[in-house]
């Protein structure tokens, strides 16, 4: 008896090349065309961004670069100097006062807004009636403007503000502090004014890391004996290390470039005799005006930038070696 000869596959519809197969038939590749499509289509949405950043970051970086070689003015192109511009910066008592200024700011402001904030953070988790108005209030300097802020403080600061106004009537000093016209005090006082904005800020990661913090270590610290203090230590500190390493970095970055609070305290001189000025500040009288030396504030911008890149590097390998 002869078997029934099997029925001839029915033809199925290839859904990726439109044509028609059997059952059973082996699909050996896509469409080329798609192929070729999918490569390209995250491109196509990330080239606004990448052309952004291309015109407002990267060809500025390149031409500061650039120029930091040449003897260009603000109205000129300038001609080819080599390393003449880095020569005469570190041969220049005012490119070390500056640099010095900068690193002292970064030393006093750094370990004020690694610390400060995270006592802060600690203080306004606790769960108690109205402490939200507390964390609307420490964060409002942070979305003020710098100049609205710098303006406040120098009303509070200077010899008729508020702080002589009330050191004089309790009798604390006999004369107005200097606070904006001595080089050294307009220096701290803008270093205040840098840790009172910058408060509010970095207390909102510290927020964020302290909500990571498993509640059970405090629950079996405490069961064992150990007191607020001692928990701080033994177990906050340790479980946000990373985020105070993070928001290191972020704060020694910003105090190598502020400019701000020692241009509204100080005025456009940086204090008597300039003795305030950091970096920043000295790029922009080297640079502007009329007779603005653009190539030397270039080689200037270029030496503060390896400044930052080192302690940022050296943040990357403070974090790189606490999580090793």
């Amino acid at each position: 008896m002869t078997a029934p000869a099997p029925a001839a596959a029915a033809p199925v519809r290839d859904r990726r090349g439109g044509g028609r197969r059997r059952r059973g038939e082996r699909v050996t590749g896509a469409d080329p065309g798609l192929v070729h499509r999918r490569w390209w289509t995250p491109y196509l949405f990330l080239a606004p961004g990448l052309l952004m950043v291309a015109l407002f970051s990267l060809w500025p970086f390149l031409n500061t670069v650039v120029l930091s070689f040449t003897d260009a003015r603000i109205l000129s192109g300038g001609s080819f100097v080599g390393f003449d511009n880095y020569s005469r910066a570190l041969a220049d008592p005012d490119f070390w006062t500056a640099t010095g200024n900068s690193v002292l700011y970064l030393l006093v402001v750094v370990p004020c807004l690694v610390l400060l904030p995270l006592a802060l953070a600690v203080l306004v988790q606790a769960k108690v009636p109205g402490i939200g108005l507390f964390r609307s209030a420490f964060y409002t300097p942070v979305i003020a403007s710098a100049v609205v802020v710098g303006l406040i403080w120098q009303w509070v600061l200077r010899s008729d503000g508020l702080v002589n106004t009330v050191f004089e009537a309790l009798g604390v000093v006999s004369e107005p502090v200097p606070f904006l016209t001595d080089s050294t005090l307009l220096l701290f006082s803008a270093m205040l004014v840098t840790v009172w904005k910058g408060l509010g800020y970095y207390m909102v990661f510290y927020l964020a890391a302290l909500g990571n913090v498993p509640a059970s270590l405090h629950e079996a610290a405490a069961l064992d004996g150990a007191g607020p203090v001692r928990r701080f230590f033994s177990i906050t500190i340790p479980q946000v290390k990373p985020m105070m390493l993070l928001v290191g970095t972020l704060s020694a970055v910003s105090a190598l470039r502020v400019f701000t609070e020692i241009y509204i305290l100080g005025g456009e001189s940086g204090g008597p005799g300039g003795g305030a000025r950091t970096l920043p500040f000295l790029i922009r009288q080297v640079g502007l005006g009329f007779a603005g030396e653009t190539g030397y504030a270039c080689a200037i911008s270029l030496l503060l930038f390896l400044l930052t890149l080192a302690f940022s590097l050296l943040g990357h390998r403070l974090s790189k070696g606490d999580e090793e």
